[in-house]
């Protein structure tokens, strides 16, 4: 099929993303390394589960030459998939909250995809079943199939590259990797594989405070929060617990305050010399505290996580001290802890 030879293609084109080192000379004998999602060709670890969204479709006959597509997303998956859409000529509906960075819907604009925004983000499914109804299309739907549209056994997912890279490092095999859940696809694409290649990795999931996830996990009841998530991280967290998240192969779950989230992201920044995002942020968090747990014990090892897209999408947010101080985000002190961590001495 032409469709699926142009993303195919597409992928032989595309180096793996780039493993970054960053020594802790604080820590003897541990080592963050960060998995830069940032460098796909739109710009976020979200490229590989369009990608793989886009082939499970196609194969399973749920998208023809002239099916309109429609995501909910927040952006960054809705920017990817705007991305194939336009290489197969397809049209690209994305159903994104109102309050979406305004950079991101540039950048869904750019490829060629629509923009239609809601007030309530709790009805963003709603929505995009509509219409995928109304326009006789194709709802990927994220939230359902990231779990399964990608081979957790191999074939280059997200898990084999960095066990892959991380192959002549000091610690090959991660004490831990972190990662963040806004499907629950790339945690449970990485969960499985560590299983299925029997690693003694453990995975640790960052979810931010205001999220459903962390809740679900330690307390199985709780399926949904009735006040919507109200974390202001884009990307991650959500309101209720979708078909994706598979809570069994994960090891631990750290629950952060998206001000601790700024004060890590704007840390890492300032260290790589480059700006990254909020959900990179939520996730230096975690792996802080790991890496304390880590030296307090006399542990060594590696601890691996994602660099899940740049900061420049997030000028107007993030990065706008004026914004954050509208929303009473107090990151200075995660920050300061985030630079000891990464300090020289």
């Amino acid at each position: 099929m032409e469709a699926i030879r142009r993303i195919e293609a597409d992928y032989h084109r595309s180096a793996d993303t780039h493993l970054i080192r960053v020594d802790l000379p604080r820590h003897p004998g541990i080592t963050l390394y960060l998995k830069d999602e940032s460098s796909h060709p739109t710009g976020s670890l979200k490229h590989r589960l369009a990608r793989s969204l886009f082939l499970y479709a196609l194969c399973n006959g749920w998208i023809g030459p002239d099916t309109c597509v429609i995501e909910s997303s927040s952006g960054s998956t809705a920017v990817s998939e705007a991305y194939f859409a336009k290489m197969l000529g397809l049209r690209f509906i994305a159903v994104v909250p109102a309050s979406t960075a305004a950079p991101k819907l540039d950048a869904i604009r750019f490829h060629g995809g629509e923009i239609h925004a809601v007030e309530d983000p709790r009805t963003l499914d709603t929505v995009a079943h509509r219409l995928a109804r109304d326009t006789g299309g194709h709802y990927l739907d994220q939230f359902t199939y990231a779990e399964r549209a990608t081979d957790w056994r191999g074939n280059n997912n997200i898990a084999e590259s960095i066990f892959t890279q991380m192959a002549t490092e000091e610690a090959p095999v991660p004490a831990w990797i972190v990662c963040g859940a806004g499907t629950g696809g790339t945690s449970a694409t990485i969960g499985r594989y560590i299983g299925y290649q029997r690693h003694a990795t453990r995975l640790c999931v960052a979810d931010p405070i205001g999220s459903v996830f962390h809740r679900h996990y330690a307390e199985p009841d709780v399926l949904e929060l009735s006040d919507g998530c109200t974390s202001c991280i884009e990307g991650i967290g959500r309101a209720r617990v979708e078909p994706s998240f598979m809570p069994c192969v994960i090891d631990r779950m750290v629950a952060v305050e998206d001000a601790d989230s700024i004060g890590a992201m704007r840390a890492l920044s300032e260290h790589l010399g480059r700006r990254v995002g909020g959900s990179t942020g939520t996730n230096m968090v975690a792996c802080a505290t790991l890496i304390e747990e880590m030296a307090a014990a006399g542990e060594r090892g590696s601890v691996v996580t994602l660099l899940c897209d740049s900061g420049e999408r997030y000028g107007c947010t993030y990065y706008d001290d004026a914004w954050l101080a509208a929303r009473d985000l107090d990151w200075a002190p995660s920050a300061a802890r985030i630079r000891q961590t990464l300090q020289s001495r």
